[in-house]
């Protein structure tokens, strides 16, 4: 057997690794693959394999002993645990610092991992339509206040846009005008996986973002600037001044946190994230077409097996096709 061309201890090596995370992956990544590899040292010392043990000297079984141990643990931090191991297995192949068996190794895991239970997207429709008429009244009675005014229009438009085009909160944030084919309602985006696609707008959403843009004449005509370049949805805070700045994704976040404690109360509060429009939208889809294919490529799913996910029913529609069958006998 070729020895390898280091031969770093198992710490090295783990710190190695832990670095090459830090620089690709987000901070909160780096911390979870941090814990995830102090877990599997210690499962490593249990069976005689110490940090100062060269690192040339593991093999698979290692990974086995962690899966085994992280039975114990959540499905969700089993996962993570198992892919932060088995990276750290592909960085000892790659940087030739031990002889790894990568097709054992995902072997291994194959047999041993558990498999998650495939969860419905829950999410309370009756609610959503109750926020969707919370912030078309408010726009009845508006204050004089022109951030205030501008504010609501905009929170209209912008809750409106995510439940009836199915649009990411990011890509919703990320809209400038000139996205927007007014005369055809329709928009085309890069959307997840930096692929292009097109959005379709409802006239309800449509005639909403007009009402907001012509509130917002005076302030886009004044940023010195063609008005196709500017935000769809712009900010409207102290911060933004009298400029056109678009809103953030936190932002977006925000806007439909705070309308959903205004129109359900503060029990409400984190239960609807902006995620449970495009939820909904998916869901109308099905409810009013039956079609599974129409739903996957109106919601731009790259996989159908994602969109039957919401091809289900109701306990409350359950029960009334349940009756109308069998209490007419």
């Amino acid at each position: 057997m070729e020895t390898p061309k280091t031969d770093p201890s198992l710490a090295e090596a783990v710190q190695g690794y832990l670095k090459t995370v830090q620089e690709a992956r987000s901070e909160n990544t780096a911390r979870a693959y941090g814990n995830a590899m102090g877990a599997f040292m210690r499962v490593l010392k249990e069976h005689w394999i110490e940090a100062e043990t060269p690192v040339s000297q593991l093999n698979e079984d290692g990974a086995a002993w962690m899966l085994s141990y992280l039975k114990v643990y959540s499905s969700s931090t089993e996962r993570l645990y198992t892919q932060a191991v088995k990276g750290f297995y592909q960085y000892l192949a790659g940087e030739k610092q031990a002889e790894i068996n990568l097709p054992r190794l995902d072997l291994f895991i194959r047999k041993r991992a558990r498999r998650s239970g495939q969860r419905l997207p829950q999410f309370p429709r009756e609610d959503i339509e109750r926020i969707l008429e919370f912030v078309n009244n408010i726009t009845i009675n508006l204050s004089d206040n022109s951030d205030e005014r501008l504010r609501a229009l905009r929170d209209r438009s912008f809750l409106l846009t995510l439940a009836d085009t199915g649009l990411r909160v990011h890509e919703a944030c990320s809209l400038h005008r000139g996205d927007v084919d007014w005369n055809e309602g329709r928009a085309i985006i890069i959307g997840k996986g930096d692929k292009q696609a097109i959005v379709r707008f409802s006239t309800r959403s449509l005639r909403a973002l007009k009402d907001y843009l012509s509130a917002r004449a005076a302030l886009d005509g004044a940023s010195g600037r063609p008005l196709p370049s500017l935000p769809l949805f712009a900010r409207h805070d102290k911060g933004a001044g009298k400029k056109a700045k678009p809103i953030t994704t936190t932002t977006g976040r925000n806007i439909v946190s705070e309308r959903v404690r205004q129109a359900l109360g503060n029990e409400a509060s984190g239960r609807i994230t902006p995620h449970s429009f495009r939820h909904y939208f998916v869901t109308t889809v099905l409810r009013a077409s039956g079609n599974l294919k129409l739903a996957q490529e109106l919601a731009r799913h790259a996989s159908i097996q994602v969109t039957q996910r919401y091809a289900h029913l109701s306990d409350d529609e359950l029960d009334k096709g349940y009756h109308e069958i069998f209490e007419k006998k």
